[in-house]
C-alpha cells in the first residue's frame, strides 16, 4: 500500500512538473476578433484597402508580448507589436490592400504572430480582387531572322493567359512553306505582362518572297493575328560571307536577266515557259 502510494506522488509530481511547459506551449492564441471565424476574407476592387481585426488571446498567469506580420499580401497593423497582460485579450486593427494591377481573383497570405521564444501563431487570409474579367492579348513585332520568327505578346486583359499559336507562311503565287497546327505555348501570361518568344524555322525556302503569318488565341475569347514579309535570298549570305559569293551572285543574276532579254528578242509566245523570268522579278 505505501507503494503504490509513493508510485502515485510520484506520478502527480511528474505531471505537475511537465504541466507548467504544456500550458506555457499554449499560453497564448491568435484569431479573427468577433469569434466564430476561422479565417479572414475580404475583397475589393484593384488598389482598394480594407480593415479587419486581429485577436492575440493570452489564456496564462503572465504578460506576454508579440510581433505581428503578414505575408503573401501588403498588410498593415495599427502596432506591430503588441504587449498583452495576463488573461487578457489585444485586439489589433489592420489594413489589406488589394493590389494595383491584381487580375480578378483569390490571392491568398496570412496574418503571423510570433513571441519572444519564437513560438508563433498563424490565421490564414483569403483576399478576392473583383473586377470584369477580360480576356485580350497582342502580337507584335514579327520578324524573321536565321534563329526563326521571333515575336512578343502582351497581355493586354485582366486574366492570365495561356495562349495558343498557329503558324502559316505562303511564298510567290501562295504557295504554302509553313503550315503548323494550333498549339499551346509553354507560358503563362500575367496581365500587362510583354513576353518575347521565338518559333523555330530551320527549313526556309532557299529563294522566295514569303508572307509569314501569326494567329495567337487564348481562352476567354482573346485573338490576335499579325505577320511580318521576308526575301528567302540565298545570295544575300553568300555576299555578307565573301567577295567570291558576291561575284558568284552577280554572274547568275545577269545569267537570268540576259535569259530574259533574249527571250523577249526572240518574241516568245506568252505562252512559253517563264519561270526563270519569274523568280528573276521576285528575286530583284
Amino acid at each position: 500500500m505505501i507503494r503504490a502510494v509513493r508510485v502515485l506522488i510520484l506520478a502527480v509530481l511528474v505531471l505537475s512538473g511537465a504541466a507548467p511547459a504544456a500550458s506555457a506551449a499554449e499560453a497564448w492564441s491568435l484569431a479573427p476578433s468577433g469569434g466564430g471565424r476561422p479565417s479572414f476574407y475580404a475583397e475589393g476592387a484593384p488598389g482598394a484597402v480594407l480593415q479587419d481585426t486581429v485577436s492575440v488571446i493570452n489564456r496564462s498567469g503572465e504578460p506576454v508580448t508579440v510581433r505581428l506580420r503578414g505575408t503573401g499580401v501588403a498588410i498593415a497593423f495599427a502596432d506591430g507589436s503588441v504587449r498583452v497582460p495576463a488573461r487578457t485579450r489585444a485586439d489589433v486593427p489592420f489594413t489589406v490592400r488589394v493590389p494595383a494591377g491584381a487580375a480578378p481573383g483569390d490571392l491568398a497570405g496570412s496574418v503571423v504572430a510570433e513571441d519572444g521564444d519564437g513560438r508563433s501563431r498563424a490565421v490564414a487570409l483569403r483576399l478576392r480582387a473583383v473586377g470584369p474579367r477580360l480576356s485580350a492579348l497582342t502580337v507584335e513585332h514579327v520578324s524573321v531572322s536565321a534563329d526563326g520568327i521571333s515575336y512578343e505578346l502582351v497581355n493586354r486583359g485582366t486574366t492570365v493567359l495561356v495562349p495558343t499559336l498557329a503558324v502559316r507562311a505562303d511564298g510567290v503565287f501562295g504557295r504554302r512553306v509553313l503550315d503548323r497546327s494550333p498549339r499551346a505555348l509553354p507560358v503563362e501570361l500575367a496581365p500587362g505582362r510583354r513576353m518575347k518568344l521565338t518559333e523555330p524555322w530551320a527549313d526556309r525556302p532557299a529563294l522566295d518572297s514569303v508572307d509569314v503569318r501569326l494567329t495567337v488565341t487564348a481562352p476567354g475569347g482573346a485573338r490576335d493575328v499579325a505577320g511580318a514579309s521576308v526575301w528567302c535570298v540565298p545570295w544575300v549570305a553568300g555576299a555578307v560571307a565573301g567577295g567570291a559569293g558576291a561575284v558568284t551572285a552577280g554572274a547568275a543574276l545577269a545569267v537570268v536577266r540576259r535569259r530574259r532579254r533574249r527571250t523577249a528578242e526572240d518574241g516568245d509566245a506568252p505562252g512559253s515557259p517563264r519561270t526563270e523570268v519569274e523568280l528573276t522579278g521576285a528575286v530583284t
